[in-house]
């Protein structure tokens, strides 16, 4: 029997060689949101300013969505973290902003520990300058019961900006 051997381009390999490792990569996790996804809220403003929240029709996701804006610098938050941060809160199902500390003037500071299970996942590995994204659901929000200003299972859209870590 005699064995015939092809030869397979350099191209052919790498082309194959690459999308294996797309889908290797893509299975792997990470973000919590894709570029692709088109019902997330897109966030406009420059950096160290107030920004402009769009809010997307249709239904929210049921699971935390939290994308980058800014990258910051520095030391990451973890849960431990005193947090110093501007914020800008939208309710999804009106599309209006809820609250802000730009308004104020003053940003807010906390432990991350004592806020919404929402920031407490969606904020530990921000840096200072950062500007995220976060999309969180009712049971990582205020749950049936809303608060404030938060109706009964609503999901909120808030952009964080990192000032200060302790």
């Amino acid at each position: 029997m005699r064995i015939q051997h092809r030869r397979v381009s350099t191209s052919a390999f790498l082309a194959v060689s690459l999308s294996v490792a797309v889908l290797i990569l893509s299975a792997c996790g990470g973000s919590t949101v894709s570029d692709s996804s088109t019902n997330i809220p897109t966030v406009s403003g420059e950096k160290g300013s107030k920004p402009t929240i769009f809010a997307p029709s249709g239904k929210p996701p049921t699971t935390l969505i939290t994308k980058d804006i800014f990258e910051g610098t520095g030391t990451a938050a973890v849960t431990t973290s005193t947090m110093t941060v501007h914020y800008t809160l939208m309710a999804w199902s009106t599309g209006k902003v809820v609250d802000s500390s730009w308004d104020g003037g003053s940003p807010a500071t906390f432990p991350l520990g004592q806020v919404i299970k929402g920031w407490q996942e969606g904020i530990p590995g921000m840096k200072v300058g950062g500007r995220r994204l976060l999309v969180i659901p009712p049971d990582l929000g205020y749950g049936a019961a809303g608060g404030g200003p938060i109706g009964p299972n609503e999901t909120l859209i808030f952009v964080v900006d990192v000032v200060g870590i302790a």
